[in-house]
Formats: C-alpha cells, structure tokens, sequence
C-alpha cells in the first residue's frame, strides 16, 4: 500500500510516542533506533516502524494496529474473549458482554483497547471501550466494545 504525505518523525517526537504507549500497554513497539515514519492512510495518521505499519491514530489517540499489537503483544488494556466470539470479532462485530471472559480491572470508560481470544491470548481487534473493564467482567448483556479496527479489515 502506498501512504501519502509520508515523511521521519525527529527522536523526541517517537520518544514521546513510546512514553505515550507506554504509559497506556506497559509495553511499546518504538524502541532506540527504530525508524518512525508518519503518513496519510485512507483510514487516517499511521506510523510506520521501518516501513512496516504498526501504529494508527484512533479518533486522534495514538494506538498499535492489529499488526503491531502481534508484534507487541501488551500487558494492558486487553479484552478478553470466548472462542464463540472469535469469528465475529474478526468479521468486525463490536464486542458484546456475554463473550467477555477476562479485562483489564484498569480500562475506563472512552478507552481504546485490544481484544484478544482466550486460547492463545492473540490480538483480535481495537476498540473503544464503552463501560469500564470491571463493568465488561461482571455484565450479562450489550455492548462493551465499539470495534475500530480488526483482524479482517485489511486495514493498516
């Protein structure tokens, strides 16, 4: 896929990005010496990370895509789901609370979060969180997560 407007983000501006993922996963995907591109995508900002889309702008909030969450793999901000919702997840359903297994205790309301399956804890999707995560645990029924992007987008 070609980007337009691609051009090297200067060292202070990807620090900030890895405190900002950091601060938001435990973990980030911009590490010394990585090589931190911005660009225009239909969907949006991305950075690529030597050349490789890893990161996308969210309603202007800063987060992995699908394909830099595999690569990341957090510690923070996941929603887990049951196998039964694995194939929807993946078609871009939103995430509702009957197939939520495990959150992050931590997530609020307004979040971005990744959701991930139960089996093999690998990333699914990123969403919005539309409760909090103790709200997603203990709820029986509706919506708890509006997906923004998912495994099966060909998005990023």
């Amino acid at each position: 896929m070609s980007y337009k407007n691609q051009h090297r983000l200067k060292e202070k501006k990807v620090e900030r990005y890895h405190n900002e993922l950091m601060d938001r996963l435990g973990k980030s995907i911009f590490e010394k010496g990585v090589k931190v591109d911005i660009a225009d995508s239909p969907w949006g900002k991305v950075l690529l990370a030597d050349g490789e889309v890893v990161a996308a702008f969210f309603q202007d909030d800063l987060f992995p895509t699908v394909n830099g969450l595999l690569k990341l793999i957090p510690e923070k901000a996941f929603v887990t789901v049951d196998m039964g919702a694995v194939r929807f997840v993946y078609n871009g359903a939103d995430i509702m609370a009957p197939g939520v297994v495990d959150a992050d205790e931590d997530i609020e309301e307004g979040d971005l979060v990744w959701i991930r399956d139960e089996n093999h804890g690998k990333p699914l999707a990123v969403g919005r969180a539309l409760t909090d995560g103790n709200t997603m645990i203990e709820s029986t029924g509706g919506k708890v997560v509006k997906t923004l992007h998912h495994i099966g987008d060909g998005k990023y």
